[in-house]
């Protein structure tokens, strides 16, 4: 079975070339909150909705296991013509039109041609099928409800690729706002120095560091504002709606929320518990169980009954009729090897799923710790973050004014400004970072659900 994240990696790679390389449809501008995305991914993303179809598709193998134990009736039919001694004579026999005269051994050995109008109703009722039809029916149940379990990884994971490309745009957006305010700043300070250069106060070097800060500013912001297309870009991708809007404009806030609560070992505890993929990989290692018991019940005999009624007529305008019932017992007694290498598959195959199992539990108890500890630092960084950009504003103030007062170089004021450029993008980041952190522990724990990015 191939990982959930790999289907979802392929459908982001698929629509986010498009998003690039293809003509845009029409679109038009929203406003999205991240409630909203959320709900848009759910009812639209297509690797969503072909865990639906896969479930579909689980649903239909339980009928079709099922129909093992029931009988099967085949209604046939065929014209035929012949001149074979045997097959003639048994024609006419079927026909019920023998006579005395075709009892002579040369329209025996030499009979004519005779056509021949069958049809036939057969009946085959499987009474004891070896015990396939009864571990099929179970191993398609398994199958089904792994599926379904399947489908609620896939809706996890759409839900965390929403809200992690929805703050990732938030990001990209705030960002754009920062680098914008400073080079604003940029300018106002420009304006003093050009004022101090014409009144011969600084020299011309000062003037020319702020217009080439300011030159670098301006090529940061349109960085700036092509992350932010792309990143709103990859968030319609997520939501299954790339190239429907022309603008989208996020109205959810930048907002980390609450700690986390709880300790380490409860997380990993919840994972164990709650992990769908999980459940559903141990369901598979159920179903290679079932394939051991049925592979071993392939020495048992099996018992059929069968019913048969026929028509046969030359000119459609008479016929003969006739019915055969039976039952039938077959009982393996050699086979070649082949019951014996069937079950030292399933038995392996069964190993294999045992250890995969294994391997995912080993995984998702270290994914999950990975998730705890960024989270609880990036959680850390926060106050420390937005003390930062306090401390570098009040820095900024004081470098101006010691420059006006022609204490400080124009290196220490745009050093200054860009401290405070600096610390708030990484205020920003900061935020980031821990709601992202948080929501992927929510799906490592396999607890996240379409309010957790709130």
């Amino acid at each position: 079975m191939k990982p959930i994240s790999t289907l979802l990696d392929c459908t982001l790679a698929v629509f986010f070339i498009s998003c690039f390389f293809l003509i845009p449809v029409q679109g038009h501008t929203s406003d999205l909150t991240l409630s909203e995305a959320i709900d848009t991914a759910l009812a639209k993303n297509p690797g969503l909705e072909a865990a639906g179809f896969r479930v579909e598709a689980a649903s239909e193998k339980t009928i079709q296991a099922r129909s093992g134990a029931l009988p099967q009736v085949h209604l046939n039919g065929g014209y035929s013509r012949t001149n074979n001694p045997m097959w003639a004579f048994g024609t006419k026999l079927n026909q019920e039109a023998i006579t005395s005269q075709d009892f002579d051994p040369a329209r025996l050995n030499n009979p004519d041609v005779i056509g021949n109008y069958g049809s036939s109703l057969s009946v085959v009722w499987p009474v004891y099928d070896q015990g396939r039809t009864w571990f099929g029916v179970q191993q398609a149940r398994l199958n089904h409800d792994s599926a379904q379990l399947y489908a609620e990884r896939a809706r996890q994971e759409v839900i965390s690729g929403t809200i992690t490309a929805y703050i990732g745009a938030l990001l990209a957006r705030e960002n754009e706002i920062v680098i914008r305010q400073a080079t604003d700043t940029a300018r106002s300070h420009l304006k003093l120095i050009q004022s101090r250069y014409n009144g011969g106060f600084v020299a011309k070097s000062d003037l020319l560091r702020s217009q080439v800060h300011i030159a670098d500013l301006e090529q940061q912001l349109g960085e700036a504002k092509s992350l932010a297309d792309i990143a709103k870009c990859r968030l319609t991708v997520v939501m299954g709606v790339a190239g429907e809007f022309d603008d989208l404009t996020l109205t959810s806030p930048l907002d980390p929320g609450e700690p986390i609560a709880g300790d380490l070992d409860s997380w990993i505890n919840k994972a164990l518990d709650a992990r769908p993929d999980l459940k559903s990989l141990s369901l598979q290692k159920d179903i290679a169980k079932k394939e051991v018991d049925k592979s071993n019940a392939a020495r048992l005999p099996s018992v059929n009954l069968t019913g048969n009624y026929e028509i046969n007529s030359q000119e459609l305008d008479d016929h003969g009729n006739s019915y055969t019932v039976g039952a039938a017992l077959s009982l393996p007694l050699y086979t070649g090897g082949r019951i014996s290498a069937a079950i030292r598959e399933a038995e392996s195959n069964l190993k294999q799923t045992d250890a995969m199992l294994r391997s995912m539990n080993q995984q998702v108890c270290g994914e999950t710790r990975q998730a705890f500890f960024n989270a609880k630092s990036s959680w850390e960084r926060i106050p420390v973050a937005k003390a930062a950009v306090g401390q570098a504003e009040e820095s900024l103030r004081i470098v101006k004014n010691r420059y006006d007062s022609g204490l400080f170089t124009i290196t220490d004021l745009l050093d200054a400004e860009a401290a405070v450029q600096q610390s708030r993008m990484n205020h920003l980041k900061s935020l980031h970072d821990y709601k992202s952190a948080a929501t992927r522990l929510s799906l490592a724990a396999g607890s996240i659900d379409k309010n957790s990015g709130f």
